[in-house]
């Protein structure tokens, strides 16, 4: 019983995070031009934080101005929707903004139902998404997956998020 526990909260911790190196300046450019055709919410207004965990990771997107009302709503909305569709198997959205060959895109893909969890919850700036599985593949394909994001969204992304342990006990 005590194993289990001590795996469980292992489980749920973030793990080190190497920074993703940027895209080049006309990649990051581009990738904005794009997210502003599939994200709803003003990039410029919001931060991306991605969290690895040994299980996979947590997607935050919160506003810089937590008065922000309109752009919190507009984060809830698309992660709502887009965690439906990764639940799905449906990556059409990350594939419109960062291309097929985008790094763990694949594998991703060609999950089976029920091999990635994939968790929405809303938070007082904004939500998150809690990606999970238990096929270290998977686990690897998600942190492959995170880097290129932050790698794409470097102007308005960051590896981890301080406040991410206190939004899981909310």
């Amino acid at each position: 019983m005590k194993t289990c526990i001590l795996l469980a909260l292992i489980a749920s911790l973030p793990i080190a995070v190497r920074s993703a190196e940027p895209a080049s300046e006309q990649r990051l450019d581009e990738v904005e031009q794009r997210g502003a055709q599939v994200m709803p919410f003003s990039l410029g207004q919001t931060t991306h934080y991605f969290t690895k965990t040994a299980t996979g990771g947590v997607q935050q997107v919160l506003v810089k101005d937590a008065a922000d009302t309109p752009q919190i709503q507009l984060i809830r909305e698309h992660l709502r929707k887009i965690a439906g569709e990764f639940q799905r198997g449906d990556f059409a959205d990350p594939t419109r903004i960062h291309g097929d060959a985008m790094p763990g895109l694949a594998d991703l893909k060609k999950a089976g139902p029920g091999q990635l969890r994939v968790d929405y919850k809303e938070l007082p700036e904004g939500a998150e998404i809690d990606y999970a599985t238990d096929d270290p593949r998977l686990v690897h394909a998600l942190h492959q997956w995170f880097d290129a994001q932050l790698s794409d969204h470097a102007r308005h992304a960051m590896p981890s998020h301080s406040q991410h342990s206190q939004h899981q006990m909310q």
